[in-house]
């Protein structure tokens, strides 16, 4: 069990002298003299112990309080911090956005491209062993015939490109 020490009243002390080292302390001889915050005052008939005990105790409490308020305007400027860096961050999102489907369009139209010249090759080499086989065929064929020039049959890209486009 915790001991509770019990505070006798001096007889040494004085009460008027105590009061009067106070008054000389602050500034002012009333009790209003003093400035409270607005949400306090004095009641009538108070101790002037009684009335500077609870000044103190309301400085420290309104002190107590300016320091909250003070927070709460550096997380005011906090937020609006995080609030300026997500829309730099959001900005930033939207940029890379764009760049993701720049760089899909420009891989789409290589893939076109690339296919587009695989069929043409395709078309190209296909013409050739048309080519080819008529040569040997006409090289092995009766050579007192006249051999009447055929168009080979051409497909895909290698269709739509003439002989000039070629050259």
């Amino acid at each position: 069990m915790a001991s509770v020490e019990q505070l006798h009243r001096r007889d040494g002390v004085n009460l008027v002298q105590l009061e009067a080292d106070i008054t000389s302390i602050r500034s002012g001889s009333s009790i209003t003299s003093v400035n409270l915050p607005d949400y306090v005052e004095h009641t009538a008939g108070v101790s002037r112990v009684g009335a500077l005990s609870a000044e103190a105790v309301i400085r420290d409490y309104e002190s107590a309080a300016k320091e909250i308020e003070a927070m709460g305007t550096e997380l005011i400027d906090a937020a609006q911090k995080c609030e300026a860096l997500t829309a730099q961050v959001h900005d930033a999102i939207a940029f890379m956005r764009e760049t993701a489907a720049g760089y899909r369009e420009e891989g789409r139209k290589i893939f076109k491209r690339i296919e587009e010249c695989a069929l043409f090759t395709e078309d190209v080499r296909k013409t050739c062993e048309q080519v080819k086989r008529r040569m040997a065929e006409v090289s092995v064929g009766p050579s007192d015939e006249e051999l009447a020039p055929q168009e080979p049959e051409l497909t895909g890209i290698a269709a739509k490109v003439t002989m000039s486009e070629i050259r």
